[in-house]
């Protein structure tokens, strides 16, 4: 209806135009020859209503102002012409049409899993308004059809297409994170994977990153308590890992594996963590804290039920390296899991926790890291078992609290002095300030009985001058 209104329109502003121009030559037709012409009509008209033949003579006047309006007329074709007034559809729009499909189509499939549907969204409308604006330009002005109702449904239809396999792709991809890492992740860290997936390089790479062993101390006399229960071994394995674990994930670590009472966990990955020495440091202390509410309720618990006691105790070794982190293990099977040296180290550092007398044994370079925020001393140069270089190891004795305390303070110094009398093989020295540092802090008896057995030791067999203050472990 609307193609036909512009039609009847177009052509009836012409016929109008064109009797204007008739009227116009008329008006300016020269007086001689309009006088003639007036003449000659009236005694054609007389002529007509007498049913006479017309002479020649008369019809000559009203044909030469006939011929003077035509050539006015022609003149005002010429100026104006006639435009078509049907809508034109020239075999090349077809093609046109196709190429749009095509430009669309191939630009949503490039666009949307780039640069995401809601961009790719706004520079269709941008498109389509362009392209809108010169099909109605060509209609209006041209009479040239160009139907853009095919490219633009078949554009809708094909974004609405992508748009859903973009979105079903997004959260098939977000399932298998959640899935990956559900398990050892926090549930707000798996959900920053899952919308930043990118971060997640699970091919392999090296990074620097601080790890965590723990273990429970004295293990076999535990497991001998529930000889005829084993589930309640497994519960109370359960109910020290749970709270342990939590203290690991809720400052943005990972858990790698748990190895029946042991805990592996890493910091930096697959999340960047630039704290993770820090926040494994922060782990650790918390796991004491937790350790000791649970050892508050079973004590409870095995009054209530009469039977012994058994304290619950676990040593922590941390430690700070480049390591690889990726999916490890075959092709039927595989893991997110770290592989390098400081992971062994590490795990060494969790056994010589046992042996120095303390709870968490730190690497040096946790310990630089960490240490301006925590309660930190030097424990000795060792080269553990496994390793011929030796590492510098340091206690983590307590947070910032601790570490500005006057008791502190007064250890720090101290057990500075008893290290410099050690590596510069001052025995009696060492006994001496060691007697000290116990009266300071009498929770790390257990360090300083160590030094007095190695003074007994040096002192029968003595390390030599050429002596680097290094001691070489002989067991885990």
């Amino acid at each position: 209806a609307n193609i036909l209104e512009t039609i009847f329109a177009s052509r009836g502003e012409y016929d109008t135009l064109i009797q204007k121009a008739q009227k116009d030559a008329l008006a300016n037709m020269p007086t001689e020859m309009k006088s003639g012409y007036e003449a000659a009509v009236k005694k054609a008209q007389g002529l007509q209503r007498a049913r006479k033949k017309i002479p020649p003579a008369v019809m000559q006047p009203i044909q030469v102002a006939q011929k003077f309006v035509n050539d006015a007329v022609a003149k005002q074709r010429v100026e104006r012409p006639l435009r078509s007034f049907f809508l034109r559809y020239p075999n090349i729009n077809n093609s046109i049409e196709m190429a749009l499909i095509l430009v669309f189509g191939i630009a949503m499939i490039i666009l949307i899993p780039r640069v995401s549907p809601v961009w790719t969204l706004v520079g269709l409308v941008v498109a389509g308004g362009a392209l809108v604006t010169t099909t109605w330009f060509l209609y209006t002005d041209q009479r040239i059809l160009l139907d853009v109702t095919y490219p633009g449904t078949v554009t809708i239809a094909v974004y609405s297409m992508l748009t859903f396999a973009n979105y079903a792709r997004d959260a098939a991809e977000k399932r298998q994170v959640r899935n990956s890492f559900g398990m050892y992740l926090s549930p707000a860290l798996v959900e920053q994977l899952a919308d930043n997936p990118d971060q997640l390089q699970l091919g392999g790479e090296t990074k620097e990153m601080t790890f965590l062993f723990c273990d429970v101390r004295g293990f076999t006399t535990i497991s001998e308590q529930f000889k005829t229960n084993p589930h309640g071994l497994t519960d109370l394995i359960n109910r020290l890992l749970t709270p342990l674990t939590n203290n690991i994930l809720e400052r943005s670590g990972t858990i790698d594996k748990y190895m029946g009472d042991c805990i592996m966990a890493f910091w930096n990955a697959p999340l960047t963590d630039r704290e993770h020495a820090l926040h494994a440091c922060e782990s650790s202390l918390a796991m004491f804290d937790s350790l000791d509410v649970l050892n508050a309720e079973r004590e409870e618990e095995a009054k209530e039920a009469g039977i012994e006691f058994l304290y619950l105790n676990v040593g922590v070794g941390i430690n700070t390296g480049e390591c690889v982190v990726g999916n490890m293990g075959s092709e039927q099977r595989f893991d997110y899991s770290v592989l390098g040296d400081p992971v062994n180290l590490a795990a060494r550092l969790e056994g010589q926790s046992k042996n120095y007398g303390v709870k968490i044994v730190l690497g040096d370079d946790t310990a630089k890291q960490a240490g301006d925020g925590f309660a930190i001393i030097e424990l000795d140069e060792i080269a553990v078992k496994g390793k011929t270089e030796a590492v510098r190891i340091h206690a983590l004795l307590g947070d910032a609290e601790v570490k500005e305390s006057d008791q502190f303070q007064r250890l720090a110094t101290s057990h500075t002095k008893l290290l410099d009398a050690y590596r510069g093989q001052n025995w009696d020295e060492v006994t001496r300030i060691g007697k000290e540092c116990r009266e300071i802090d009498p929770d790390l008896f257990g360090l300083y009985d160590m030094y007095d057995e190695r003074i007994e030791y040096y002192t029968e067999f003595p390390p030599g001058e050429d002596w680097d203050g290094v001691f070489v472990a002989t067991f885990k």
